[in-house]
């Protein structure tokens, strides 16, 4: 009785934080913490918790069809993963091609159009999981509505550096003008992957810290950042509406930022701040009614 009253409590709070959802994010990167933590919990096998966390993340990619997020990026192996045992890894290897090809074969995958890549120095793994790889990309190429990232052997720290090391030989070599160097030119040499920079970076098992994860992508766009502490095999969609919700708070919380200071500025320095009104007429509906009515009163007159 009191489990049943308890999965309907949590039924009645989803629905009540999916109403209140307004705007979800466009890209989603996860990190997937806990697996192991979560098996010794149950006195499993490490290689039930990496079985268990493979069917979260199924989970996930059908909560993210259903709020029309647009890309999912997922930390499934890091280059420091590499340090565990040859057992653990080879279970790990055996998990990571065994759902590439099942992904790449399921009729939701190819009904919602899903694209999958895998983005890391995947060069590093071994060649059955490459020819895994090959076969989803290959089977989902042509397919746009949702982007799927695997982070396999990726570290963002390397993937920076290989950036760096590419525009240097570049440079050396005469094909490139230092002084042309530029955002652009950075993510052109970056792993294939996320088309868009992150919104929402959520991490499980209660460590909070991002891990060297998306640095360019995720710190240049000032990502919302959601920890929480169950372990990625416990993690529920209530989870990942949570994670949401901060999102949105977060992006609200900017959108207000980014009014205010434009009220600032428009207000001291009159019309010669059309960059400030045109930011206030896109965030004027984020400010108090007060400062509203400032707008009105002070803002709007200049434009006669």
């Amino acid at each position: 009785m009191l489990r049943r009253a308890r999965a309907l409590a949590q039924s009645a709070y989803e629905r009540l934080l999916e109403r209140e959802l307004s705007d979800a994010p466009s890209h989603v990167a996860v990190i997937q913490d806990g697996n192991r933590r979560y098996a010794r919990k149950q006195g499993a096998d490490k290689t039930e918790g990496h079985r268990e966390g493979a069917e979260t993340t199924e989970a996930l990619l059908r909560w993210c069809e259903d709020l029309a997020v647009e890309e999912v990026t997922l930390y499934a192996f890091s280059t420091e993963n590499f340090n565990r045992s040859e057992e653990e890894l080879a279970n790990i290897f055996d998990l990571v091609e065994r759902k590439l090809r099942a992904f790449a074969d399921a009729d939701r995958v190819h009904d919602n159009e899903v694209r999958i890549r895998a983005i890391g120095e995947t060069e590093m793994l071994p060649d059955r999981v490459q020819d895994a790889i090959d076969y989803a990309e290959a089977k989902t190429a042509a397919y746009d509505q949702l982007y799927l990232n695997i982070a396999l052997a990726y570290g963002g720290r390397a993937e920076l550096l290989g950036a760096t090391r590419d525009i240097a030989r570049s440079v050396q070599s005469g094909d490139l003008d230092p002084k042309s160097v530029d955002v652009d030119t950075i993510e052109q040499r970056l792993y294939e992957g996320p088309t868009r920079d992150v919104d929402l970076i959520v991490r499980t098992g209660g460590n909070e810290r991002t891990s060297n994860f998306l640095p360019w992508h995720a710190n240049g766009n000032e990502a919302a950042v959601y920890f929480c502490a169950p372990y990625w095999p416990e993690f529920r969609k209530i989870d990942f509406l949570r994670a949401i919700r901060t999102y949105q708070n977060r992006a609200a919380s900017w959108r207000r930022t980014r009014a205010r200071r434009a009220l600032t500025l428009v207000r001291a320095l009159g019309p010669e701040t059309p960059q400030a009104r045109r930011v206030l007429g896109r965030f004027k509906d984020t400010l108090t009614r007060q400062e509203r009515q400032r707008v009105e009163e002070d803002v709007e007159p200049l434009a006669d």
